[in-house]
């Protein structure tokens, strides 16, 4: 596998994050009733990015929860043996909220469908919406995202992987080709 293309470098990275925050914000009319939920690994520090974008813009502080989806994927078998189940963290009511679920990665569908299963036992929320810092096509269920960083159009033998402060040292985006 090498490295064929750096989509997003570190000012990029935050400034899409800012748009997005900008974007949920004028859809939602302001954070009234609004959460974010973040995909765990990345889609929680990128949810907790966002959360301080939001409150840098509308000097409001919004609740912020992390949803844990390994038992809901329908890969789980192959996956791993064991598969290691964090905590899910989401304590606050979701119940008639606005929640934005936020992922690094859409790629398939699957993992924001394994997302929703996971969510609803929580709540009803009045609504939910997906952000997501790069799309990358190749959808095999009907899901798309409301809120996008990047599209990046990709061929199947490409990996899009996201490299975060928090979790790996740097914030980029990268295409991997296998």
């Amino acid at each position: 596998m090498r490295e064929k293309a750096k989509i997003l470098d570190k000012d990029t990275l935050s400034r899409s994050l800012m748009r997005i925050a900008h974007e949920i914000l004028e859809r939602n009319k302001g954070t009234k009733n609004l959460c974010l939920i973040g995909i765990r690994n990345r889609g929680v520090f990128l949810a907790q990015r966002l959360a301080e974008c939001i409150k840098r813009i509308d000097n409001e502080a919004i609740s912020v929860g992390t949803l844990d989806i390994t038992l809901y994927r329908d890969d789980l078998t192959l996956v791993a043996a064991n598969p290691v189940v964090h905590k899910t963290e989401i304590d606050f009511d979701i119940n008639d909220k606005t929640v934005v679920l936020v992922d690094d990665v859409l790629y398939t569908g699957r993992t924001i469908r394994a997302a929703l299963d996971a969510l609803i036992d929580f709540g009803r929320p009045k609504s939910i919406q997906l952000a997501v810092l790069v799309d990358r096509g190749h959808r095999e269920l009907p899901i798309r995202a409301d809120f996008v960083g990047k599209n990046i159009p990709t061929a199947q033998n490409e990996t899009v992987e996201v490299h975060l402060n928090e979790t790996d040292g740097k914030d980029e985006v990268v295409i991997i080709e296998k």
